[in-house]
Parts: C-alpha cells; sequence; structure tokens
C-alpha cells in the first residue's frame, strides 16, 4: 500500500468533524444518510400500522376513532412509498454504485447532498401536521374530490401534497446523479454489457423515476392550484374531473410498483451468484428482462382503475399488459432458480431473506395476476384482499431481498460482522408474521371486508380472522426490531471483517473495510464481469496506486470520464468539496413549499428569487480552469471544461426528460377533457387569441436561431454577449406575447378547467423562460471566460429545449379549438 498517497487523498476527501459533518456531499455519506432516514422513518410506519392491527383486531372495538385511523393508515401508506421504498433503494445505489463501477464518487455530489436534505425536508413537512391537528387523511393516493377544497377543507392534504412533492424533487435529483454517473464515469473497460446487475437495475430504475414522477408532482401542483387559488382541475363544477387526478396518479403508481422492485431484483442477482459460487446462469436474460421491466410497467397505469368505468375493450388491453409483464419478471426468477440449482449455496442469513423474497413474491405474483383479470377485479376490488396482495408484492419483493442486502453489506459499511444468531431469528419472526398478517387479509378480503374501514360488527366471519392478523402484525414487528437491534449492536459488539469476507466478484469489495472516503486509491482497468474473481490481486494493485489517478499529491478531487459504450477515458472530472451550499439549497426550496401551505405567498416568491440566486452561486463557486491532465506518459486527458459532453450537459439532459414528462403529462390532461368531456373547449368560452399566440411561438423560434447562430463556428468571445442578449429579447418578446394571447383571448383562470389548463400550460412555460433567461444572464457575466463556447453547449440544451417545449404545449392549444 502508497501510504503518501493515502494520506494526500484522505486530506483530499475526508471528512471534517463536528457541525461541519452536514457540509459532506461525499456519497457514501449521503447514501448513509438516506439509508438510515429510510430506514427510521419505515420504523415509524410500522409503530402506525401497529396501531391500525390494534384497532381492527376485534369487532366494535373504539382504540381510536374514525378520524385517527383516517389518519393512521394515510401516514402508513404515504410513508412506505414515498419515504421509505425509494429513498432506501436510492440510498443503497448512492453508496454502492460508485464503488460497483470503479469510481472515486458520483459525479453531482452537491446534488445528492440537495436530494437528501430535499427528502429529509420533505418527511419532516408531512409529519410536521401532527403538531398542527391536521395530519392528511385521504389515503395516500388522495383521491379528488375528496382531497379537494369542497370535501377537505383543511390544511391536511395540503401537507401532503407540500411533504410528497419534496420527496419526488429528491427522488428525481438522485436518478439524474445516478444516470449520469452510470454513463460517464465507469472504470475504464467496463463496458455497458459487463456492469454489474445491481448497476443495471439503478440504470433503469433511475429512467423509470424521471418518467414516472413527473406525472404525480404535475398533478400535486395543479390540484395544490385548485385548492389554493380555485383553478378548476378536478373539480366538476369547474369543468373539470376527477378521474384526471386518477391518471395522473396511476400514471406514477403502477411503474412505482417496479420502481420498488427492480433494485431487490438487482440485490438479488448479485447476492445469489455469490452465495451460490458461480455466475448467473443468463446475465444477459436478466438484464434483458430488467428493461423490458421498465419499460412495460408504463403501459398499466389503468390497472388500478378497472371499476371507474372505463369501457371494457380498453380494459382488455391493459389486462392483457398486465398479465405480460409477468414474462420478464419470470425470466429473472426462472434465472436465479436455475443459478442456484446445481450449486451447493452458502445458507447464511442473507440468503435466508433470498429464500424469504422466492415465497413471498412468487405468492404475490400469482394473486396479481388474479386482479389483472377484470371479472375478478371488480368482485375484490378495494376489499382486503387488494391491501394483502399489495403488501407481498412490495414487502416480499423489497423489504426481504433489502434487508438481505443489508445484511450482505454491513460489513462493508461498518467493517464489522453482525450476529447470524439474532439474524435468524430475526428472519423467522418476520417471515411467519408477515404471511400470518397477510394471508388472513386474503382471505377476509374474499368474505367482503372493505379495506379503510376502522370498525366492523361482529359476526361476519372476520373476527378470529383478523385477531390472528394482528398477532401476526406484531411478531413481524418484533422480527423488525431484532433486525435493528442486530444491526445496532454489530456497529459495538461486532467482530471485524476481513476484506471481501464472501469471496464476492465485484468491485466494491476491492477496498479495505470500511472503505476510505475516496473508494479506490488508484482507478483500476476492469475485464470482464467479474472483476474480482478473475483478478483476486486487484485491490492490492489499486491501494498500491497503479492504475488510473494513483499520482502523488492530487490536490483536489478528480474522477474518471469515460465513454457512455465502453468505458474509454474521455475526461478528468474535478469534483467540489464539502460545502454549505446543497443544505442552503434545500431550505430555500422547503421554504417556497411552506409558503404555499401557510398562505404566505410573499415568502414563496421571496424563496423563489433566493433559490435562483443560490443557484447561480452554486454554478460560480466552482469552476475549473481549463487544462489537461497527464493521465500517463502516453496520454493526456482534457477537463471536462474543455469537453463538449460534460457532466453538466449529461444532468442538464436527464433533467430536461423530466421536465419534458411533466409536460407531456399537462397536454395528457387537455387531451383527457377533450375525449372525456361533452363539449371542450366549452362553448362560448374565449381561447387564446391565435395571431398574438403564433407571433409568441415565432419569436421563440427566432431566439432559438441566434441562440445556435452563437455557438456556429469561431465567434469571438467579446460577441458571445451580443448574440445572448439578443436571444434572450426575443424569449421575453415571446413572453410577452403569449401572456397577451392569453389576456387579449379573455380566459380567466378560476373560470373553468380549460380556462385554467391553459394557464397552467403557459406558467409552466414561462418557467422554463425564465430559467433560460437567468441561465444566458449568468453566463454574459462569464464572458471573458476561455470555457464559455463549451457551458453555451448546456444552456443551448436548455434553450432549445425550452423552445420546443413551448411549441409542443402551445400549438395543440391553437390549433385543436378550430377543429372542435
Amino acid at each position: 500500500m502508497n501510504q503518501r498517497l493515502h494520506r494526500q487523498l484522505q486530506a483530499v476527501w475526508g471528512c471534517p468533524p463536528g457541525l461541519a459533518q452536514l457540509t459532506v456531499v461525499n456519497h457514501s455519506n449521503v447514501g448513509r444518510r438516506f439509508l438510515i432516514t429510510g430506514f427510521c422513518f419505515f420504523a415509524v410506519s410500522g409503530l402506525l400500522a401497529m396501531l391500525i392491527r390494534t384497532q381492527l383486531a376485534l369487532p366494535d372495538n373504539d382504540f381510536v376513532d374514525r378520524d385517527t385511523y383516517n389518519q393512521l393508515f394515510t401516514l402508513h401508506g404515504t410513508t412506505m412509498m414515498f419515504l421509505f421504498a425509494v429513498p432506501a433503494a436510492e440510498g443503497l445505489a448512492m453508496y454502492l454504485v460508485p464503488k460497483m463501477i470503479g469510481s472515486r464518487d458520483l459525479v453531482f455530489p452537491r446534488l445528492s447532498a440537495y436530494g437528501y436534505w430535499c427528502y429529509l425536508g420533505g418527511g419532516l413537512l408531512l409529519y410536521s401536521s401532527l403538531l398542527f391537528g391536521a395530519a392528511p387523511d385521504g389515503g395516500w393516493f388522495m383521491y379528488t374530490p375528496l382531497s379537494g377544497p369542497d370535501y377537505a377543507p383543511g390544511k391536511g392534504a395540503d401537507f401532503w401534497l407540500m411533504g410528497v412533492t419534496l420527496a419526488e424533487v429528491s427522488a428525481i435529483c438522485g436518478a439524474v446523479e445516478l444516470i449520469s454517473s452510470i454513463l460517464i464515469t465507469r472504470a475504464p473497460g467496463m463496458r455497458l454489457q459487463d456492469m454489474p446487475v445491481f448497476v443495471w437495475a439503478m440504470l433503469v430504475v433511475s429512467t423509470m423515476i424521471l418518467f414516472g414522477f413527473p406525472p404525480l408532482i404535475l398533478g400535486s401542483v395543479l390540484l395544490e392550484l385548485e385548492r389554493a387559488f380555485g383553478l378548476p382541475f378536478f373539480s366538476p363544477a369547474g369543468g373539470g374531473d376527477p378521474l384526471l387526478w386518477q391518471h395522473l396518479f396511476w400514471l406514477f403508481g403502477h411503474p412505482e410498483v417496479y420502481i420498488i422492485f427492480l433494485p431487490a431484483a438487482g440485490i438479488l442477482s448479485t447476492l445469489i451468484p455469490v452465495f451460490a459460487r458461480r455466475p448467473l446462469a443468463s446475465y444477459t436474460a436478466v438484464v434483458v428482462a430488467l428493461v423490458a421491466t421498465g419499460f412495460l410497467s408504463f403501459g398499466l397505469w389503468v390497472h388500478h382503475m378497472y371499476a371507474v368505468g372505463i369501457p371494457y375493450l380498453a380494459l382488455s388491453f391493459f389486462s392483457a399488459a398486465s398479465m405480460a409483464i409477468t414474462i420478464p419478471t419470470g425470466m429473472q426468477v426462472f434465472t436465479w432458480i436455475a443459478t442456484l440449482w446445481r450449486s451447493r449455496p452458502r445458507h447464511s442469513v442473507p440468503m435466508l431473506y433470498v429464500y424469504g423474497f422466492f415465497f413471498i413474491f412468487v405468492l404475490g405474483g400469482l394473486t396479481g395476476v388474479m386482479v389483472a383479470l377484470v371479472p375478478f377485479d371488480l368482485q375484490v376490488h378495494d376489499t382486503h384482499f387488494v391491501v394483502a396482495h399489495l403488501h407481498y408484492v412490495l414487502i416480499g419483493g423489497l423489504v426481504f431481498p433489502l434487508i438481505g442486502g443489508i445484511y450482505y453489506w454491513l460489513p462493508h459499511f461498518s467493517g464489522r460482522r453482525p450476529s447470524a444468531r439474532l439474524g435468524r431469528v430475526g428472519f423467522y419472526l418476520m417471515f411467519i408474521g408477515f404471511n400470518l398478517t397477510f394471508l388472513m387479509m386474503h382471505l377476509t378480503g374474499l368474505l367482503g371486508m372493505p379495506r379503510r374501514i376502522y370498525l366492523y360488527s361482529p359476526g361476519l366471519g372476520w373476527d378470529g380472522l383478523n385477531l390472528l392478523s394482528s398477532v401476526g402484525g406484531f411478531l413481524l414487528a418484533i422480527g423488525t426490531a431484532a433486525f435493528f437491534v442486530d444491526v445496532l449492536l454489530h456497529l459495538v459488539h461486532g467482530r471485524p471483517s476481513r476484506r471481501n469476507p464472501w469471496q464476492a466478484d465485484t468491485l466494491e469489495w476491492a477496498m479495505p473495510l470500511p472503505p476510505p472516503a475516496y473508494n479506490f486509491a488508484s482507478i483500476p482497468h476492469v475485464r470482464g464481469r467479474n472483476p474480482l474473481w478473475r483478478n483476486p490481486a486487484l485491490g492490492t494493485e489499486q491501494a498500491a496506486g497503479a492504475h488510473y489517478l494513483g499520482h502523488d499529491n492530487p490536490g483536489r478531487r478528480e474522477i474518471l470520464g469515460t465513454s457512455v459504450l465502453y468505458a474509454q477515458p474521455r475526461q478528468l472530472i474535478v469534483l467540489p468539496g464539502n460545502t454549505w451550499a446543497p443544505l442552503l439549497l434545500a431550505a430555500l426550496t422547503a421554504l417556497v413549499f411552506i409558503g404555499m401551505l401557510a398562505g404566505l405567498y410573499w415568502l414563496t416568491a421571496a424563496a423563489l428569487l433566493a433559490v435562483l440566486a443560490t443557484a447561480c452561486d452554486w454554478a460560480r463557486r466552482h469552476r475549473i480552469a481549463p487544462g489537461r491532465h497527464a493521465l500517463s506518459e502516453a496520454r493526456q486527458l482534457p477537463l471536462q471544461s474543455l469537453c463538449p459532453r460534460r457532466p453538466g450537459w449529461w444532468g442538464t439532459l436527464f433533467a430536461l426528460a423530466a421536465a419534458a414528462t411533466t409536460a407531456s403529462a399537462l397536454l395528457f390532461g387537455y387531451l383527457f377533457y377533450w375525449t372525456a368531456t361533452p363539449q371542450w373547449p366549452p362553448a362560448n368560452l374565449p381561447t387564446l387569441h391565435s395571431e398574438l399566440g403564433l407571433a409568441a411561438l415565432l419569436a421563440m423560434l427566432l431566439s432559438s436561431a441566434v441562440l445556435q447562430a452563437a455557438r456556429r463556428g469561431e465567434v469571438a468571445l467579446r460577441r458571445h454577449r451580443a448574440y445572448l442578449a439578443s436571444g434572450a429579447l426575443l424569449l421575453v418578446l415571446g413572453a410577452a406575447l403569449a401572456w397577451a394571447a392569453w389576456s387579449v383571448g379573455g380566459l380567466e383562470a378560476t373560470r373553468h378547467a380549460y380556462d385554467a389548463t391553459l394557464t397552467a400550460m403557459l406558467g409552466m412555460q414561462s418557467l422554463f423562460m425564465a430559467a433560460s433567461l437567468a441561465a444566458a444572464v449568468y453566463l454574459s457575466t462569464r464572458a471573458a471566460d476561455a470555457a464559455l463556447a463549451s457551458e453555451l453547449g448546456v444552456l443551448a440544451l436548455l434553450w432549445h429545449y425550452t423552445v420546443a417545449q413551448g411549441l409542443f404545449l402551445l400549438l395543440p392549444a391553437l390549433i385543436l379549438p378550430g377543429l372542435a
């Protein structure tokens, strides 16, 4: 080991003590924060579930009243879906992915830290509703019109909308971070077809988050606008439709099921080969199944809406899609079984949870096929059968593999081994308790017990089954407590672990335990899918500084940027160090939501301006002087500031993919009204002024052309300001003309859903135009910077997208009314 190199790297990458630890942006610390916070919310949600099961244990029970019960199951479901499942999976990925792909950190460390603080803020904002006696009670799906201003006049629904939206922002930040890091920072030689399956799973999951979460964010914003300002998006009295909320929610909700399952599938594909001591039976089949599952999951959202009156012909397509997605899932299950079939697996604690997954998830899949059939679903819809199915899929599909993965990676987290005895006791209690709880709920559902009821009469045949279910729930809670106790005790009493105690094949085990803050003293060159089985000495070689970036006196946080397909070195990426900026920006973002929640709209406006100013300062503080770095005697790499496909370009691209999904969901709402409302647009209602609207679009297109001219050829730096100013003026003109078309057309946002929808379209477009203008102003102040030409590429990506979004949203609004 090169001790001098390690001391130098530790000085650059190390974490400060005391309160300054809040400034840490290192991926290991951020990932652990996500995991610990997620399991804290998991524990709180479990306590809520115990209160629910206590109330349902006996007929005519008065343990809690109706309102309290509604709040309990709303907070329980919301916590498990939004504050535990996805954040815990992303947290594990943030900790593991850089180590698995041979990198020292994620490519946007401040973004992941900002995402964590947003997540924590969203959870605290949701639970702060308890302090004000305004806990949400509309269910974790918050169906309209019951969550609208007429039926839920208090602040409970607002707490839900603000808290969940802030947590969703965190999830999208994590998705952008993970996709960018996986694609452009893999170790040299790690081709896409050689990535660990867990990394493939998180790449698919992160892509699904970009396309699955924006519809719910849009729905939450629209519902809050209806509640706060009276824009009637979902109110039938104002021309809205409550079913639009269900469509937007389940456009998120059913991909969410597979967003939760696929990280668990990646964990299983990592653990099973290690304990079977042989590679996966078919790596290609598993990867294809992951991608196919992610793709098919977006065609199933009506699976949850069979009973709302959609024509049966349409339901038949969604029923077929619901059954078709079992094919890639089955491919993975059979591959795992084939891997174990001719092996002699080690039956350690992680493998117990793998076996538990097989039993529980397969049963949940069978009931999933049952509820995919329309006639059967209509019989059990809104009964405890559906609740039982959901828990068999989600707990069996996520919690058991996740806890198995935690036991597998605990030596990596802490450098110590947990107790095998306590781990086994916890598993058996959880396994028995879970099946006793939810198997009984299948039966009560078949006997007709509705979900979301807090009281039932004796003599219906549910009494004994509910009591057994509650007993099983408490066994499950005790088993979960044993897991928590084991994790806590092993930090003090656990035996120290040697390097790679499981004899695993992936790169995260090629480092000392616990790993240093910089992961790798030198970035290894990877060959094949099982690098540690192929070269067991890889850990010793990288620690000695024998590979990439193994030079003395690093002086700054450096990682390698590699090509997307074949991971060939392309650029040297210098990362920012520890900073208060993510915490400050997250606090200001939370103030935006708090201002909306409290009705202090001046605070929301001020916080938005502060967010913009802080974001500009964020970009200004991490400036890397252009130059090249000697990777070896024979090769030099440019710094990211000289590369056209710099990390910021990739991050902007994926963030805009989420924005495009939001715009598509908004246009979907407009077209939904067109097909679902008898007359759309309504007769005698004004619409956008067509001539002014077309002039606005023309001004936007001209601004895009001017910006493109600034990037064409060798333009002197002094002329960039003129181009940026001209483009900005055209964009401002486009915004002014668009709102003039709204005003001259006589639209009123609160009059009808048609007016409200067009107002939302213009509002979203104006938000992106303001962001483009702010970025242009920021860049114009740096016109003397030699890196400006490269940064113009990032601005152009945002600018051209903004113009394209304007065409996408406003052209249908200008053309379709004339066709009605």
